[in-house]
C-alpha cells in the first residue's frame, strides 16, 4: 500500500513539474533560447519583444489577483488543464507570424491562460504535495524540475530546427527560418495539449486532497484577502520574489549575449540558452534538500549574494570572445544564484505560518507586485540594449541587475529576521 501511494506520489508532483513549464514555453521558453531568431522571424526588435512581455505583465498583474481567489475554490486540475489547452491554441497561432500588433495581443491571452487559470493552482498544490516538512524538497523538485522540462523542450526545439533548415544556418531566408520554426511552435503546442489531458485525468487526488486539508471550508474572498494583510511576511516575500524575478527575466538575454559579444551564429546561441536551462534542476534539487535541513530563507540569502557579485562581474566587461571560459564560469554562478532564489522563494510560506486555506489568496496578492518585472523588465532590457548596441548594453543590463540583487538581499535578511522571532517567541 506504502509502495503504491509513494509512485502516485511521485507521479503527481511529475506532473506538476511538467505542466508548470509547459504551460510557458510558447511565452517565454522559446523567446529565450531562440532571441535572435525569434526577433528575426517576427521581424521585431528587442524593445517590441519586451513590449509583447509588457502585455503580458499588465494581463498576469490583473490576473494574479483575482485568479489567486479562484485556486482557493475550485479543483487545480481543473484549472490547470483549461489553461493548458488554452495556451496551447495560442501557439497555432503564433505558428503563423502574426503581425507585431498581432503578437502583443497575443501576449496578453497568454498572461490570462498561464496566470489567472494556473499560476495559484500549480502553488497551492504543490504546497499541498509537500505538507508540512517537505517545502524546500516540494518547490526544489517543482523549479529544478521545471528546469529539466524547459531544457528538454529547449533541446528537442534546437533539434527540429537544425533538422528543417535544409541549407547552412547562416545562409537562410528569412522564409527559411519561418518554415523551420513554425514546427517548434507546433511541436511545443502538441506537448502542451498531451500534458493537459494528463493532468485533468491524473491530478484528481490531488484536488481530493486539497479539500480534506481545508475541511472543505470556503472562506470568502475578502475575508482572506483581511487575513493576508495581518502578515508583515507577506509585503516581504512581494520584494524577494520581484528582486528574484528581475535577476530570473535577465538570463533571457544570455542567447543574445553569446551572439553580441561571443560571436555564435543563430544555432550556437540557442544551445547556450539550453545548457543554461540543465543547471535549473540541478541547483533545485540541491537547494531544496539543503532547504529543509536548515532554513529557506538562508539559502535565499545566499543566492542573492551570488547574482550581486556574478552580474558585477558581468557589468565590468572583461568577458569577450577571447575569454569563453571565463563566460561559462561565469554564467554557471550566475544560474546557480538566480535559480536558489527562484526555488525557494514560495518554499518560505511554510517558514512565514501562513494558512494553507488562504495559499491561493496569498500567492495572488504576492505575485501581484512580485512577477510586476513580467511588465517592466522586458521594455527596460529592450532599452538598454537598443540604446546601447553591443556589449555595452549587456553591461548596463547586469548593473541593473546587481542592483536589484542587493535589494532583494535586504528584504529577505530582514524576513529572515521575523520569522525567527516567531519562532523563539
Amino acid at each position: 500500500m506504502n509502495t503504491s501511494r509513494s509512485k502516485r506520489s511521485i507521479f503527481i508532483i511529475l506532473l506538476l513539474i511538467f505542466a508548470g513549464e509547459a504551460i510557458f514555453v510558447l511565452p517565454f521558453v522559446l523567446a529565450r533560447i531562440f532571441r535572435p531568431t525569434f526577433l528575426e522571424i517576427f521581424n521585431i526588435n528587442n524593445l517590441e519583444l519586451g513590449n509583447c512581455f509588457s502585455v503580458y505583465g499588465v494581463v498576469a498583474f490583473i490576473s494574479y489577483f483575482f485568479g489567486g481567489s479562484l485556486a482557493d475554490k475550485y479543483a487545480p486540475r481543473t484549472l490547470m488543464a483549461v489553461a493548458l489547452f488554452m495556451t496551447a491554441i495560442g501557439g497555432f497561432y503564433m505558428a503563423t507570424f502574426p503581425s507585431y500588433f498581432a503578437m502583443k495581443l497575443l501576449f496578453g491571452y497568454y498572461g490570462f491562460t498561464t496566470i489567472f487559470l494556473f499560476w495559484a493552482p500549480m502553488i497551492k498544490a504543490t504546497r499541498v504535495w509537500g505538507g508540512q516538512d517537505k517545502q524546500g524538497l516540494a518547490f526544489g523538485f517543482l523549479d529544478g524540475g521545471r528546469g529539466l522540462v524547459a531544457a528538454s523542450f529547449g533541446s528537442l526545439g534546437v533539434l527540429v530546427f537544425s533538422y528543417m533548415i535544409t541549407i547552412d544556418v547562416s545562409e537562410a531566408s528569412l522564409m527559411h527560418l519561418q518554415d523551420a520554426f513554425k514546427y517548434v511552435i507546433w511541436a511545443s503546442s502538441a506537448m502542451i495539449i498531451c500534458i493537459g489531458i494528463l493532468v485533468y485525468y491524473f491530478l484528481k487526488p490531488l484536488s481530493a486532497k486539497v479539500d480534506k486539508l481545508q475541511n472543505q471550508k470556503k472562506i470568502y474572498t475578502l475575508e482572506n484577502f483581511k487575513s493576508v494583510l495581518k502578515y508583515p511576511t507577506v509585503w516581504l516575500m512581494m520584494l524577494i520574489i520581484l528582486c528574484a524575478y528581475v535577476g530570473y527575466k535577465t538570463t533571457d538575454i544570455f542567447s543574445l549575449y553569446a551572439k553580441d559579444v561571443l560571436g555564435y551564429d543563430d544555432i550556437g546561441s540557442a544551445q547556450v540558452g539550453t545548457y543554461l536551462l540543465y543547471i535549473r534542476p540541478i541547483t533545485g534539487i540541491i537547494i531544496g534538500l539543503l532547504a529543509d535541513r536548515t532554513r529557506a530563507s538562508l539559502w535565499i540569502i545566499i543566492g542573492f549574494l551570488i547574482m550581486m557579485l556574478s552580474s558585477l562581474f558581468f557589468a565590468s566587461g572583461i568577458i569577450s570572445d577571447t575569454t569563453i571560459y571565463l563566460f561559462i564560469i561565469s554564467v554557471i554562478f550566475m544560474a546557480i544564484g538566480v535559480y536558489a532564489t527562484r526555488v525557494l522563494y514560495f518554499a518560505i510560506m511554510e517558514e512565514a505560518k501562513l494558512p494553507l486555506a488562504i495559499t491561493g489568496t496569498a500567492v495572488g496578492f504576492i505575485s501581484v507586485i512580485g512577477y510586476t518585472p513580467d511588465i517592466f523588465a522586458g521594455p527596460m532590457i529592450g532599452v538598454l540594449l537598443d540604446n546601447s548596441p553591443g556589449e555595452l548594453g549587456h553591461q548596463h543590463v547586469f548593473a541593473v541587475m546587481a542592483g536589484f540583487s542587493l535589494i532583494g538581499l535586504c528584504a529577505t535578511l530582514a524576513f529572515s529576521m521575523i520569522t525567527k522571532g516567531k519562532q523563539h517567541s
